[in-house]
């Protein structure tokens, strides 16, 4: 197991927490995390896309000049490709890009990424970015300063931490995800991941339920 300081919000340390080598200490699978990775950003687009075809495009009911006799190509419509205003051929029309992932590559793809960053000193885990129930963005800008001084962090919160939610949310340089949104893109794309303690309990809880339910 690797073992990791427990933080304040003044950046000292309080105490530590092993975490499991089953989650943060596996061999990387770099094509697995490239294909999940693949896949969520897939999922992600759209898919809205569409131009008109020759059929779709308004006008063009009269053939333009005669059959023969111009000494040009003989054209039906104007709103062939070939003109402008036409149609689009072999043009993009509305699709579904979702690829079909299945729960276990997910899942060995994030255990592979959180692996990578743990081996690195990447993985924070803190007790809490502001002290109290009033937010304050300064306070836990400050306090993640401390524990982290990447230029990209993802802070993983337990949904009910609302003070920290509200804290953090506007700050650019860091990217807010709950515990059951936790993911290999996200992951990857920031340079430090950061946990609360509530947060990473309630992650390998949900990892525990799960390897007992198989």
């Amino acid at each position: 197991m690797t073992t990791v300081d427990v933080r304040d919000a003044e950046g000292a340390t309080t105490g530590s927490v092993e975490l499991p080598a089953a989650i943060f200490d596996v061999q990387a699978n770099i094509p697995l995390m490239h294909q999940v990775v693949v896949a969520q950003l897939a999922a992600a687009r759209q898919g809205t896309h569409k131009v008109k075809t020759r059929a779709e495009v308004s006008g063009g009911g009269k053939k333009p000049y005669k059959q023969k006799g111009t000494g040009r190509a003989r054209q039906g419509s104007t709103r062939s490709p070939q003109f402008a205003g036409g149609g689009v051929s072999h043009g993009p029309v509305p699709r579904d890009y979702s690829q079909r992932t299945p729960k276990k590559m997910k899942a060995a793809a994030l255990r592979g990424a959180l692996s990578d960053r743990a081996r690195n000193g990447q993985v924070f885990v803190v007790e809490s970015f502001v002290s109290g129930e009033k937010p304050s963005t300064k306070t836990a800008l400050a306090a993640l300063n401390k524990i982290s001084d990447a230029t990209r962090a993802l802070v993983v919160l337990s949904r009910v931490e609302e003070t920290s939610w509200l804290s953090l949310r506007n700050v650019p340089t860091v990217h807010l995800l709950a515990v059951d949104q936790l993911n290999t893109y996200d992951v990857l794309v920031n340079d430090d991941v950061v946990f609360t303690v509530e947060a990473l309990n309630e992650f390998l809880g949900n990892k525990q339920e799960q390897e007992e339910s198989k």
